[in-house]
Order: C-alpha cells, then sequence, then structure tokens
C-alpha cells in the first residue's frame, strides 16, 4: 500500500508502466467536478469509477483484494478511513474469488487504518487487503482499476 497526495502521484509512475497515464488522468482533472460514471483509461487495462458510496462503520464493510487489478483509490468530498491488512494474513472468506469481478471478500478485520484526506490516494496491490469507504454519509471518490 502507498499513500500520497494526488498532486505527488507521478513519483510512482515506475512501479506500472500504466500509472503514468492514471495520474495524468487525475492530476490534470478537476476531480471535484467530474461525472459520476467510468472513464475508460486504457481499454480494459485501466479505468477510472467515479462514485458517490454510501459510508458505512468498519464493522459492517468487509475486506476485499484483487488478483487482476490494482486500485487507485482517491478520497475527492471528505476524509475515508480505508482499513489495510496483508493478504496473506486474511484466512475467513466470506464470498469467494469472482473473476469476472476480480474481487474476493474477509471477515478479517484489518491491522491498519489511514484516513485519506480530500484529494489524498492509496494505491492498494494484489497483495493488499482493504477495507475501504469507512465514512460518514455520501462520499465521492476515485478508483483506479489498473491491470498488474
Amino acid at each position: 500500500m502507498i499513500v500520497d497526495e494526488v498532486k505527488n502521484g507521478m513519483k510512482y509512475s515506475s512501479l506500472n508502466p500504466r500509472f503514468a497515464k492514471a495520474f495524468e488522468f487525475l492530476i490534470n482533472n478537476d476531480l471535484e467536478s467530474l461525472p459520476l460514471g467510468k472513464v475508460v483509461l486504457d481499454g480494459d487495462d485501466m479505468w477510472a469509477n467515479v462514485v458517490e458510496i454510501k459510508g458505512n462503520t468498519a464493522e459492517n464493510i468487509k475486506m476485499e483484494a484483487h488478483r487482476q487489478f490494482i486500485d487507485i483509490q482517491v478520497a475527492v468530498s471528505k476524509t475515508e478511513r480505508i482499513g489495510w491488512k496483508a493478504l496473506d494474513q486474511l484466512k475467513t472468506i466470506t464470498d469467494p474469488y469472482n473473476t469476472e469481478k476480480d474481487l474476493v471478500f474477509f471477515a478479517d478485520q484489518a491491522t491498519s487504518y489511514v484516513d485519506l484526506q480530500p484529494l489524498e490516494f492509496a494505491i492498494f496491490f494484489p497483495e493488499d487487503g482493504h477495507q475501504p469507504g469507512i465514512v460518514e454519509g455520501p462520499h465521492k471518490k476515485i478508483i483506479v482499476k489498473v491491470r498488474a
């Protein structure tokens, strides 16, 4: 997991060949005014989901992980808490891996939490279990899905 401000995103472009394009999108757009929906950035290999989520408490949000994609999650409208736990430490699967959605859910609790301020991001790699959406009320965020 990596956490930083969107304006510093290009520092991480060497970690994945698609990161430069992902951060160009995030840096060069007014994220607060982007309309909700999907923005295709590189065909089936990278896209951004601009969403408004209904926040919840940590007790009501499951840990999740992905195998094929890296998440770059950006808080836009307010501070969002996200839990983290190493994938190899997650033991209790509640929803088996769904190949189509590239998603598996766990009942395990996070071991660490980060509070993303607006215009900060967290990168979650396939080895990172994460628990996003810990926030009160509706919250606009952007999730860039990048093929690993």
